[in-house]
């Protein structure tokens, strides 16, 4: 029998839809090679083992990050987040990782909680994050040193934070798509619902993104 929650009010669903977009970078940094696997160490989280980065600058980038990402999804000013990846030496954009986030702006004028059961949570977490990890067996390699970059899509009158700044969408030409499942199920009660789909090379909204972390050069994966 599942426990049910005192209820997920807007603010805790936008804790719990961050918390689950920094492991899930987290498992799209390691899955796809972009830092050392000894960077990563491997944690329990939602009854599964996950992969976090022990790297100092990665950890505080991707606070950073989440922080403010937290904060939009409270005010139901963010639209979808994209995990971009690109060849280091061409700049080539080789695979987008997006997650399109649906609002219920009406959550923000209700103090009632919305009834949702944990255990119904982190199995459609479970079940993105086991999508993620599943891609490996048929993306192609990743074989040259890579870096990547975090967009995410704001409502257009949004003020832009003093360390954002507007961005191009990085599209990618001659690409191949892959959806995932909704989080959560469009059929459960809750005030953030998340659709997800990967963009990959084979062969009205503003769009920011958070200052460059500067990625780690070749020399520097080879040193780590």
């Amino acid at each position: 029998m599942s426990t049910t929650l005192q209820g997920i009010t807007l603010k805790g669903s936008a804790e719990l839809v961050a918390e689950f977009f920094s492991f899930g970078i987290n498992s799209i940094l390691y899955q796809r090679g972009i830092y050392p696997a000894e960077t990563f160490t491997r944690v329990t989280k939602y009854d599964m083992g996950l992969h976090l980065t022990t790297d100092p600058k990665l950890k505080n980038y991707l606070t950073n990050v989440v922080t403010q990402l937290k904060e939009w999804l409270f005010d139901c000013t963010v639209q979808k987040l994209v995990v971009v990846i690109t060849c280091l030496e061409t700049n080539e954009v080789l695979e987008r990782w997006q997650f399109d986030i649906e609002c219920d702006k009406t959550a923000k004028e209700s103090s009632a909680p919305r009834e949702r059961s944990m255990k119904a949570i982190q199995e459609e977490i479970r079940s993105v994050i086991r999508q993620i990890t599943a891609t490996v067996t048929f993306l192609p390699l990743l074989e040259t040193a890579c870096a990547f970059d975090l967009l995410i899509y704001t409502d257009k009158d949004l003020k832009v934070p003093e360390q954002w700044e507007e961005s191009g969408p990085q599209l990618i030409n001659q690409s191949e798509e892959v959806h995932f499942v909704h989080l959560p199920h469009p059929s459960t009660k809750s005030t953030h619902k998340s659709t997800s789909r990967l963009t990959y090379s084979s062969l009205n909204c503003s769009l920011l993104t958070y200052q460059s972390l500067g990625s780690p050069t070749p020399a520097d994966l080879i040193s780590m």
